[in-house]
């Protein structure tokens, strides 16, 4: 059983970005396994930065979406993500210079972030997107 479990409260409603969410989610578990499973640094290093670029190109989709359609919470979805990406940024810095090693408490940190922003965030935008016929 991974770290995070996809479950119908995660859903969105529109299949692109919960099939998004669905792969941050897989993500998050591989590198909890390899962390569990004390695979090497450059392993979980590896998936880390995988897991970096993906949400990069899920944000990036989810603000055109929001641009696309005039949301109004724009900006502060925005902002939210940025703050993730420069926190994980940073991780991966220190994971890539040795003062950091992935443990417990940052598997926590990056469940919580995803399954709260999921569920805050992102469910705050599903009727709006659905009324432009986003999908």
């Amino acid at each position: 059983m991974g770290l995070v479990q996809w479950n119908s409260e995660l859903s969105v409603g529109i299949p692109s970005i919960d099939s998004q969410h669905k792969k941050l989610v897989e993500l998050v578990n591989t590198m909890h396994e390899a962390m569990l499973t004390g695979k090497g640094k450059d392993i979980v290093a590896k998936i880390l930065s995988e897991l970096i670029t993906y949400t990069k190109t899920h944000f990036k989709h989810e603000e055109d979406y929001m641009e696309r359609t005039a949301y109004p919470q724009t900006a502060v979805h925005a902002l939210q993500h940025a703050q993730l990406t420069k926190k994980v940024l940073d991780l991966q810095s220190k994971v890539e210079s040795g003062t950091v090693t992935i443990t417990m408490e940052v598997m926590n940190f990056l469940k919580s972030w995803l399954q709260d922003h999921i569920m805050k965030m992102d469910k705050a935008y599903e009727q709006h997107f659905k009324q432009h016929g986003l999908k």
